[in-house]
């Protein structure tokens, strides 16, 4: 995980992000089928002091204009890898907006924000971006990056706050029924997960399979926070270094296949490990078909991707 130094966010030398939409088309277009630049966009602009709201290529003109008044967070997720930042974000109290992208679904975002892997989180200060962390950081190491956004956003005239009306006393309950509460192991789990102690939330997780050996939550999310502990610190460049000086090399191409799900790339992940398949022992082989088991319960069973690598597993095992 990648955090910036005290004093070392700047806007510098910054990419200007405004190549990534052109207003005069989005005008143009819209003008000439009646429909304002949001409408145009094919996805909607954040209505006047929404804070946290979903982005995407299309729509990304109003992340920078709403960048010219504070500073947004741009939070990049994937499928089994769910968006997190929001309630710190929110905590903020409209001095900060967050706008989530599923970084594979958007692939001109995730190129200008040079995102290899999710999650990532960035940020943009007066249509200029401000790369911040990769991975799932603490909640008090993300408030310490948030600060620091705010301090290179005070240097550069961008001191806003977004009005957020409260809602009215009662609407919310009213509108939406209060969620259960969660089993205590679960709960112990999510709370592990909010601080950063992913061996607890994994001990959680298990203590809640022997439970319930049908508990598919827990076995979901018991795969995604051991995929999370994994991942935590890796040093991307040297682990893809290190699978391709030693390309039979198990231990290299399942650290790599993690990094390719992390990103979102259940197909490079799943296929890297199943073009080794044969060549492996019966323990390695066991090993990859757990890993994969473990990739096809993050992804989700309705995945396409999962039914495909799933084929060709039971094909080689059988």
């Amino acid at each position: 995980m990648a955090l910036p130094r005290p004093d070392a966010p700047s806007l510098r030398g910054a990419v200007d992000l405004s190549s990534l939409v052109s207003r005069a088309t989005h005008t143009a277009a819209a003008e000439a089928r009646g429909q304002s630049p949001g409408e145009a966009s094919g996805s909607p602009s954040p209505d006047a002091g929404t804070i946290v709201f979903a982005a995407t290529d299309a729509s990304f003109e109003s992340v920078l204009d709403l960048s010219m008044t504070v500073p947004v967070i741009v939070e990049f997720y994937a499928a089994g890898i769910e968006p997190a930042l929001a309630s710190v974000v929110e905590s903020y109290g409209g001095r900060l907006a967050l706008a989530t992208v599923d970084g594979t679904a958007n692939p001109q975002l995730a190129q200008a924000f040079q995102v290899r892997e999710v999650p990532a989180s960035a940020a943009v200060v007066g249509g200029r971006p401000l790369s911040l962390f990769v991975g799932q950081p603490t909640t008090a190491e993300v408030r310490q990056v948030l600060d620091q956004v705010l301090e290179v956003a005070a240097q550069n005239g961008v001191t806003g706050r977004l009005e957020v009306t409260p809602p009215e006393p009662g609407a919310e309950s009213a509108e939406e029924p209060t969620e259960p509460p969660l089993p205590p192991l679960h709960q112990d789990a999510y709370d592990a997960i909010e601080r950063g102690d992913y061996p607890a939330a994994q001990d959680a997780y298990r203590a809640a399979i022997a439970q319930n050996p049908r508990d598919a939550l827990a076995v979901a999310g018991l795969a995604q926070v051991s995929l999370l502990a994994r991942v935590e610190g890796a040093d991307a460049g040297a682990v893809r270094a290190a699978a391709a000086q030693h390309p039979r090399d198990l231990d290299a191409q399942l650290a790599v296949a993690d990094l390719d799900l992390s990103g979102g790339h259940l197909e490079d992940a799943a296929g890297r490990l199943l073009d080794l398949f044969l060549d492996l022992d019966q323990a390695g082989r066991d090993r990859v078909r757990q890993r994969l088991l473990e990739y096809f319960e993050i992804a989700g069973v309705d995945d396409p991707r999962v039914g495909a690598a799933r084929r060709r597993l039971t094909n080689l095992l059988y």
